[in-house]
């Protein structure tokens, strides 16, 4: 047990966080990501299942709060708060599931220099190619329902694949790991 306990509180800063408490931040990470993706699909379901006009479809908190939908700072905020999250939660993963994690790190990058587009043209009342309204690069391709939809999809979708192969890590990886996520091997028959 003390051997453990050592592993899974190794001395490099956030050893903690990515040891012993990894399984509590991951369970936290997980809320707040699911409810954000949650968001999205209400509101895509509030216009194309609906029928509800864009300016309307605001999700679940947008309509008793509609500025949080309109505020450049809450959603960049969010990409933020993800990223920092990709990032501080990255080392407790390993092998398979670490490859996951960082591919749902690398769509987050680019998700979050598009909110910091989005902001810094909110700011500065600048916007992309002269439109009348805040503007992210693929957003001049694809509406901005859609494109956010989009992204909190394909970040959450490896994110889930990540966490599914940290809970179920083979040999290798779990005699790598630093937590103790990783659910029990199960007694062979």
């Amino acid at each position: 047990m003390a051997t453990e306990t050592a592993r899974l509180g190794s001395v490099d800063s956030g050893s903690a966080l990515n040891g012993r408490h990894h399984k509590a931040a991951l369970y936290v990470f997980s809320f707040v990501v699911l409810a954000h993706w949650a968001e999205h699909i209400a509101q895509a379901i509030q216009i194309y299942a609906l029928g509800w006009p864009l300016p309307e479809a605001r999700g679940v908190l947008g309509l008793p709060f509609p500025w949080l939908v309109k505020s450049e700072w809450m959603h960049y905020g969010y990409a933020l708060l993800m990223l920092v999250g990709l990032i501080m939660l990255r080392k407790g993963f390993t092998g398979r599931s670490r490859t996951w994690w960082n591919i749902s790190l690398g769509i987050q990058v680019w998700h979050h220099f598009e909110h910091l587009l989005l902001l810094l043209q909110a700011i500065t009342g600048n916007n992309l190619a002269g439109k009348p309204v805040p503007t992210s690069i693929i957003q001049l391709l694809v509406p901005r329902v859609e494109l956010h939809l989009f992204y909190n999809t394909v970040v959450f979708i490896p994110m889930v694949v990540a966490m599914v192969l940290h809970l179920r890590p083979n040999a290798a990886e779990r005699a790598e790991a630093r937590c103790s996520c990783a659910l029990p091997v199960p007694a062979r028959a």
